[in-house]
């Protein structure tokens, strides 16, 4: 620092300093060289070099930002085999919407199946819940239907259904097929209690008048093992047709049905017939009552004739006791009243009648309320009800019986017929209903029982005709005959001889006698015509007996064949025994 006290000196010379420099450049040659300056750069600026990395980095920690942010859980499903499925390719969807990919697939635990891991999208978190099910989508052949065709091309894919809980969950047990309805399909499912599954599958069609409107969804056998339980689905807008009185029944195959009405053959579809399937009703006597909420419990019986039998609020009791053949008679058989169908057989049984000292056949029937008691119940003009007992006990005297008649000759059928008899034999009850409450009916010996009787009584007369009997008179007269004629020749020869003189018209009358005695000595011999003839009308006079005592077997036991003919494996007669005659 200068003190500002102190003078300034005077500049030196111009030339003075050139001068000294030069001096000094030649006694020091480095003298002469310029002083170096140094220029430091400002710190602010960047290489372009850098850049690059910097957007590398830039891009990357966007792209796990956006993965962390995009991807899901990631879950555990385990299946029982890996078919179709190949890790980090094969998709998770649903509704057809990629929601994952498999990432690992592995063997599950005591290699029982194979576990599979997958990657899900963030979107499909709330899709992740305790009863979500999962299961490989290909081609298959299910119910009548085919399902997962486009795997064909694009490969399997895991399909996922949605649950309705609330609790999630990362761990599932994939199904072994897909399920026949998913959760959001509209409609209801019901329950239905069998004693055996039938040919009925998981996806089996159920009908509504023919139409289809839902599926078996699952079958289960029962923890008892004494019947199965099949759930059922319909869908919308036709559950509203199962009500409480609602009657399912199996329609799987072809129902045939051999009555007293003929031969009747029913089916729903031909689906029904190859895989199976469930129809239902309403009864039509009946009510519907009100729609059935969903997991209602239901019977489902073997056919629809069962199916739509009425209930014993429905039904009035009759017991019929019967002492001819019941054979052709069967529950469910038809109760005929002049050709009207008015009820149905219940049970036949047998019973041994201490009264009587025979076996008889019980027959329990029904009348349906809303056929004829319901006509009986109709008040008259004067608003009267007709009292059903009274009726009941004036319609037997003036002649109501049961009656067996046969329905159909081809099958052996029989129906119940109820109608008023002219010449039936008055009857006296001794009670009007038996112990269980049932109206007790007179019988009436059947048509054709009667026509069996009826030729059972002619063999047995054509029986006791005595034809040995007979023959062996009628040959005992015959060699009396002969024996006479002989001894007639010998008086015609002696005449013959002591007359030899007389006219020639008496000899020719007495050869003409001896000719005729000749002729009926040859008639009546053992071996003449006239004798096998009468020996052989005999023989068939006794086989005419044996065959009609057949017939009236054969008829007892194959009403049928009347029809159809004689069966080849039962033979009609047995053979006639040889006569000695003709051995």
């Amino acid at each position: 620092m200068t003190d500002p006290n102190k003078p300034a000196e005077p500049p030196a010379p111009a030339s003075a300093e050139p001068a000294m420099a030069a001096g000094a450049a030649a006694t020091n040659p480095a003298a002469t060289l310029p002083k170096a300056r140094v220029a430091r750069r400002k710190r602010g600026s960047i290489s372009l070099v850098w850049v690059i990395p910097a957007v590398a980095v830039i891009i990357g920690i966007w792209l796990v930002v956006r993965t962390l942010t995009s991807s899901g859980p990631t879950i555990e499903i385990q299946f029982k085999t890996a078919e179709g499925l190949e890790a980090g390719k094969t998709r998770i969807k649903f509704k057809n919407v990629d929601i994952g990919t498999v990432k690992t697939i592995t063997l599950a635990s005591e290699k029982k199946g194979v576990l599979v891991t997958a990657q899900m999208t963030r979107q499909a978190t709330d899709l992740l819940v305790d009863d979500t099910r999962f299961w490989i989508v290909r081609p298959r052949i299910a119910g009548g239907q085919i399902s997962g065709i486009g795997t064909l091309l694009s490969g399997s894919y895991i399909g996922l259904d949605i649950g309705k809980s609330t609790d999630s969950q990362r761990a599932f047990v994939g199904l072994d097929k897909p399920p026949a309805v998913t959760t959001d399909e509209p409609g209801r499912e019901f329950v239905l209690h069998a004693a055996d599954i039938g040919s009925l599958d998981i996806g089996s069609p159920i009908y509504f008048r023919r139409f289809q409107v839902g599926e078996v969804t699952a079958i289960d056998l029962d923890p008892d093992g004494r019947g199965v339980t099949a759930r059922v689905f319909i869908h919308a807008p036709n559950e509203k047709y199962v009500t409480l009185n609602t009657r399912f029944w199996q329609a799987s195959g072809v129902d045939v049905t051999f009555d007293g009405a003929g031969i009747k053959l029913s089916t729903q579809s031909l689906v029904s017939v190859l895989v199976g399937g469930i129809a239902f009703q309403n009864p039509p006597n009946d009510d519907a009552g009100a729609a059935a909420k969903s997991d209602t419990a239901f019977t489902l019986f073997d056919d629809e004739r069962a199916a739509m039998k009425r209930s014993e609020a429905q039904v009035e009791k009759y017991i019929a006791y019967f002492t001819d053949s019941v054979r052709g008679l069967s529950p469910g058989a038809q109760v005929d009243f002049r050709g009207y169908i008015v009820g149905e057989v219940r049970t036949i049984e047998m019973e041994f009648d201490r009264n009587t000292k025979q076996f008889r056949f019980p027959v329990e029937f029904v009348l349906f309320r809303d056929v004829l008691p319901a006509r009986l119940n109709k008040p008259d003009k004067d608003g009267r009800v007709v009292d059903q007992d009274a009726l009941f006990m004036r319609s037997i005297e003036r002649g109501l019986r049961a009656q067996l008649r046969a329905g159909n000759l081809l099958t052996g059928q029989k129906y119940l017929a109820l109608d008023f008899f002219k010449n039936a034999a008055p009857v006296k009850l001794a009670a009007a209903r038996d112990k269980n409450g049932a109206r007790i009916v007179p019988t009436m010996p059947g048509s054709f029982d009667e026509l069996q009787e009826t030729l059972a009584n002619i063999a047995k007369k054509i029986e006791k005709i005595p034809f040995d009997e007979i023959g062996t008179e009628l040959r005992g007269t015959l060699k009396q005959m002969q024996t006479t004629l002989k001894g007639a020749d010998k008086l015609i020869a002696r005449l013959d001889t002591e007359l030899g003189q007389l006219s020639p018209e008496l000899a020719a009358t007495l050869a003409e006698v001896k000719k005729t005695m000749h002729a009926a000595e040859q008639t009546l011999s053992s071996d003449a015509p006239v004798q096998q003839d009468l020996r052989g009308t005999l023989n068939e006079v006794n086989r005419a007996a044996a065959s009609l005592r057949a017939l009236t077997d054969y008829l007892q036991r194959h009403p049928d064949s009347l029809l159809r003919g004689k069966s080849a494996e039962a033979p009609l007669a047995p053979a006639p025994a040889k006569t000695e005659s003709a051995k």
